[in-house]
């Protein structure tokens, strides 16, 4: 399946910077995979459209200032995006800048890393600092916003905006950003109105956000992300299946994580609720869990491009996949495009029900 199937054009004046303010005022577009109708709403308008019949899954993972700009002896600038640590002060981290196994990373204080390996893509380090290192990252790290977003905000004020309001579990280099929009208010609406809220924990590494770079997609290998469903927010969850409930992934972790843990049956495994998910979905992936996917605007040739591609298209829907324009979300990406909606992570959402 050619990559060139999964594209469309975009404007960069349409890429968002800085979230909505407040965040559930960003635009809503419902999509109806059934009649194909599109209609536009508010992320707000949540609180009218869902019901006790709906039960949202929203990720509470948390991002960590994961990236670190450091010098080699030399002099050369060299920048670190800490992936997944291995335990102690070590680290699997990609990087900016010539590197080599023995070579050594300083920071101001100088505290240093050093690299023990490299691998496919990554390398491998381990910190030498006084402090423990955690705080020492919180002290000296940066917030990994996409490169796509341009900010000028303090570090403290882009910390803030990349995260959701339900941020708990730390270790993701990257935002569950359909989770950006909810705010305690519309959560609580949600909740008056009967909506059912699921908490699961998918860390966002490389495996959501490394572009395609293959020729044919399914020739991509996808990296592996931590995720994890406790006992108990599983069993509540195949309940509502069962009672027919509408099952709402808040963001493509979300759904991701649902995908992963459940079985041909559509329910999901009490033995599958934590490990590491390397799951690529693209047309033509059948659906096992999830019913409806709330998720923003997302980048083309992207792995995420084609999961919502697979979401409107066989054999969840009637209609074949030929190319994501022909497709039910390439018409609503023209459609948000003509609309103005805002894109990428900081951007506007949609609904596909």
């Amino acid at each position: 399946m050619d990559i060139s199937l999964f594209e469309y054009d975009l404007d960069t004046n349409q890429i968002a910077n800085s979230p909505a303010s407040p965040r559930d005022h960003a635009k809503l577009m419902v999509i109806s995979r059934k009649t194909g109708e599109i209609t536009h709403k508010h992320v707000y308008d949540l609180a009218e459209l869902l019901d006790s019949r709906d039960v949202l899954v929203v990720n509470n993972t948390k991002v960590f200032p994961a990236r670190l700009f450091g010098k080699k002896e030399t002099g050369g600038k060299i920048e670190i995006l800490l992936n997944n640590q291995l335990g102690g002060n070590k680290w699997r981290a990609i990087h900016k800048g010539k590197l080599s196994i023995g070579d050594k990373v300083y920071f101001d204080d100088n505290s240093y890393l050093t690299v023990t390996k490299k691998l496919e893509g990554e390398i491998e380090v381990e910190f030498t600092t006084e402090q423990e290192l955690m705080s020492w990252i919180y002290k000296n790290g940066h917030t990994p916003l996409p490169p796509y977003i341009k900010s000028d905000e303090n570090e403290s004020v882009v910390r803030q905006k990349y995260q959701t309001t339900y941020a708990k579990n730390e270790g993701s280099i990257a935002a569950p950003t359909a989770g950006l929009h909810f705010t305690e208010e519309l959560l609580q609406k949600l909740r008056e109105r009967g909506v059912e809220i699921c908490e699961v924990t998918l860390h966002v590494g490389l495996g959501t956000f490394l572009p395609v770079v293959s020729k044919d997609i399914t020739d991509h290998k996808m990296h592996s992300e931590r995720y994890e469903i406790d006992s108990l927010t599983l069993n509540r969850l195949n309940k509502f299946k069962a009672e027919g409930k509408r099952i709402i992934a808040v963001g493509t972790t979300s759904l991701r994580t649902l995908e992963t843990v459940s079985n041909n049956e559509g329910l999901l495994q009490q033995t599958s609720s934590a490990g590491d998910t390397s799951i690529f979905i693209y047309p033509p992936y059948k659906f096992k869990f999830v019913d409806c996917l709330i998720t923003n605007f997302h980048l083309p040739h992207s792995t995420l491009l084609a999961l919502v591609s697979a979401f409107v298209s066989k054999p969840n829907t009637n209609t074949e996949f030929k190319s994501f324009k022909e497709s039910l979300m390439g018409k609503a990406y023209h459609e948000a495009k003509d609309q103005n909606y805002r894109f990428f992570s900081f951007g506007d959402a949609s609904m596909i029900q």
